[in-house]
């Protein structure tokens, strides 16, 4: 099996924080019902993201310019199979702006 890192993202000053905790609470539901869909595939629910710092080279940083809102960590036989786990996720219900990312772990050199 292959991991894959899924990187949430939504358009620049979306903020879902601001919804009551009952919409939040109803919210969480749909994320704990894709959750059960993936089963064991799941390996990281992950967690909501903010506050980004971009650092440099030279030592400086300054806020992220980014739309990262969150991560999780999937596992599937191949790409394909990782996206079928993310039909329908919850996340691209929020705006019609928000994108889902994967990345596939690739071995380290040498390790």
């Amino acid at each position: 099996m292959k991991k894959f890192l899924v990187i949430y993202h939504t358009p620049a000053g979306f903020k879902k924080q601001d919804s009551s905790p009952e919409d939040m609470a109803e919210g969480m539901k749909a994320w704990m019902t894709w959750a059960e869909k993936c089963g064991s595939n799941l390996l990281d629910m992950g967690s909501p993201l903010g506050n980004g710092t971009a650092l440099s080279p030279d030592g400086k940083s300054s806020a992220s310019k980014q739309d990262v809102a969150g991560f999780s960590v999937l596992q599937a036989e191949n790409m394909e199979a990782a996206k079928k786990l993310l039909d329908g996720h919850p996340h691209l219900s929020w705006d019609a702006s928000c994108s889902i990312e994967i990345h596939e772990y690739l071995p380290m050199p040498g390790m």
